[in-house]
């Protein structure tokens, strides 16, 4: 069983393994603000050979520096995938009110009759328990069921999580699915697809879990989006997710995702000197050129 470690002890045997260390105060408070394992645990393999040694020149500052970038990432894609959450969440809430009301919407006639019935009473059950738990703590709901006794669509689509929309989605009926695909000028089947993985991708970022190494096991039709790309491992990758944002974004908000993510790749290859940043961009599952 491992013991524990102080910082220091731990900047010690990191030194050990012939990691350099430049600045040993800063590294020590880097370590204390934010953890060795998340550091180094979460960031050393791309560091090391295939003996598990590490590169020559490697240092903590490197490896600091993939943190960072990882970090970054996060951050931009937390923030677009919160703009798609909105825009889905609209047009759901505007086609559900519109075919179904806004008041008996929710029940499984008006569910894909494809789907088993306990999956879609798992999600029925989802969702009322979200509107139990926010029933006296957000205004609208607690309004609506006091008193009309009832949720409609626009209002219910606020307190749900991107999971529980992207599952939403996938569970409605073949022609609703297919008029929200129709404003993004897909299949819905590819829409279904995008929603699921952003869902795991938002709960990555909020999670604080490692994103640029990002595979999902769920098939993405990505031949739709760029038939000339070459899956090699047949998940879907953090490229493939970022190239879908390009469907759902306006052009501006694309350009500027695209933007802030070069941004921050210019700044991670200021900083490696034992790796290519070429790399790190073949983990992320950009195409070579």
């Amino acid at each position: 069983m491992k013991q524990y470690k102080t910082n220091e002890e731990l900047l010690e045997y990191l030194e050990s393994k012939n990691v350099i260390v430049e600045n040993r105060k800063s590294t020590l408070k880097k370590l204390e603000k934010y953890t060795y394992y998340s550091i180094i645990n979460s960031y050393k393999y791309n560091f090391k050979d295939s003996n598990n040694n590490y590169l020559p020149n490697v240092s903590f500052e490197e490896i600091y520096a993939l943190y960072e970038f990882d970090k970054k990432l996060k951050l931009i894609m937390l923030k677009y995938t919160l703009e798609v959450e909105t825009l889905i969440k609209s047009l759901m809430s505007n086609h559900i009110s519109k075919i179904y009301g806004i008041d008996k919407y929710l029940c499984l006639n008006n569910l894909d009759d494809k789907v088993k019935t306990e999956v879609k009473n798992k999600l029925i059950d989802k969702i009322n328990k979200e509107i139990s738990h926010n029933y006296g703590i957000h205004h609208a709901i607690t309004h609506y069921k006091d008193c009309y006794g009832f949720i409609p669509p626009f209002v219910l689509i606020k307190i749900l999580t991107f999971g529980i929309i992207s599952s939403y989605y996938g569970l409605l009926k073949q022609s609703d699915r297919q008029v929200i695909a129709k404003k993004f000028k897909i299949s819905d089947v590819l829409l279904k697809q995008i929603l699921r993985c952003l869902a795991n991708v938002r709960n990555i970022c909020a999670h604080n879990d490692r994103l640029f190494c990002y595979r999902d096991k769920y098939t993405l039709k990505f031949k739709e989006i760029d038939p000339n790309y070459i899956i090699k491992d047949n998940l879907t990758n953090l490229y493939m997710m970022v190239k879908s944002l390009q469907i759902i974004l306006d052009k501006r908000q694309y350009n500027s995702l695209v933007k802030a993510i070069e941004k921050e790749v210019k700044k991670l290859d200021s900083k490696l000197n034992s790796i290519d940043i070429r790399d790190i961009l073949r983990i992320m599952g950009y195409p070579n050129e």
